[in-house]
């Protein structure tokens, strides 16, 4: 009897941690706006110094 109640248990847990991290990814908080990475464009052909070097 005590291993059914301990799959019990533990089945019921996993539903409810299953259950809280769809709820909270579903939330779609405003916070969840990616930032900006502050990227450039790049333009072919500009003049552009090597700044890769082992040293």
């Amino acid at each position: 009897m005590s291993k059914r109640m301990l799959r019990s248990v533990l089945a019921a847990a996993l539903s409810a941690v299953v259950v809280f991290g769809a709820a909270s990814g579903l939330a779609g908080k405003s916070s969840d706006i990616r930032a900006d990475a502050g990227s450039t464009a790049v333009v072919a052909g500009a003049d552009v110094t090597d700044d890769t070097s082992w040293n």
